[in-house]
């Protein structure tokens, strides 16, 4: 059975760049986590070193894409002779379910996590039935 999380909130990985367009377009993949609750989803992304003039979100029809970029410093007359982390960006992007209001997305950045709030819509929406006595 399908987990329920991913069935609102599905990651999608662009198709690999032919070799020639790779370094433009390569970018970290930050870890993220979803958690869901009655009311919707929160997505917690690590994204360590961005702030927030270099972060931008972005939700076209059903897909949420979050791209930043940041700075790898190297203190000034030092040269790195070797270097795990050489890409200065990070790219995710998600296929959000039509339960999900996209229209009311919030977002916040503290310490490099970014906190995305997507509500479930309004037809989605756990609601009580009353019952009438005639």
């Amino acid at each position: 059975m399908e987990d329920r999380n991913i069935a609102k909130v599905r990651a999608s990985q662009p198709a690999a760049a032919p070799q020639a367009q790779r370094p433009l377009d390569a970018a970290l993949t930050p870890p993220v986590d979803v958690i869901e609750d009655t009311g919707g989803i929160t997505l917690y992304a690590d994204l360590p070193g961005v702030t927030k003039e270099r972060l931008h979100l972005q939700v076209e029809a059903d897909t949420l894409t979050i791209e930043a970029e940041f700075d790898l410093p190297v203190p000034e007359g030092l040269v790195s002779s070797h270097t795990e982390v050489g890409l200065a960006r990070y790219r995710r992007a998600f296929t959000l379910s039509k339960e999900l209001d996209a229209e009311r997305v919030s977002a916040e950045l503290v310490q490099g996590v970014l906190k995305l709030r997507i509500p479930k819509a309004a037809h989605a929406q756990p609601r009580r039935i009353d019952v009438q006595v005639h």
